[in-house]
This record gives structure tokens, sequence and C-alpha cells, in this order.
């Protein structure tokens, strides 16, 4: 299981959009954006697992500065 960092997310993002944006570049075990305890908003990063090595250095390559609401994400290996 190779765990993903995945910052500077719009804070819109949930955990759905999130997953659904990682899928296309292989299995998603689990996707989670991290909340503000005080407010429940987003702290604007999160975390994917995907199952694969090879998948989630594929999805290292395709996400890292890619455009999310127009933010550049930043995804490296947690």
């Amino acid at each position: 299981m190779v765990k993903l960092y995945v910052g500077n997310l719009p804070f819109s993002t949930g955990d759905a959009e999130l997953r659904a944006a990682f899928e296309p570049h292989g299995q998603v075990a689990s996707a989670q954006v991290v909340m503000d305890r005080e407010t429940g908003r987003s702290r604007g990063f999160g975390f994917v697992e995907m199952p694969d090595e090879a998948q989630a250095k594929a999805a290292i390559a395709a996400m890292d500065g890619k455009d999310m609401a127009g933010r550049a994400l930043r995804v490296n290996e947690a």
C-alpha cells in the first residue's frame, strides 16, 4: 500500500472528488481530505492510498502540478 500526500487542494474538495481525481491513474483504496476540527472546513490537503506501487508512481507523475479549480496540486509519497 502506497500512501500519497496531496497538498494545495481547493477548500471545496471532498473525499469523493479527491478519489475521482486519482481513479483514472489506478485503483484507489482510500481518499481522505483532512478537515479542521474547529471549523469543519478542509485544511487544503489530504491523503490517497493506492495498493499498486507502479500505479501510485504514475499518479504522482500525472497529478503533481496539475490544476484543480485554479490551484496547482502538490503530490508526493507520504
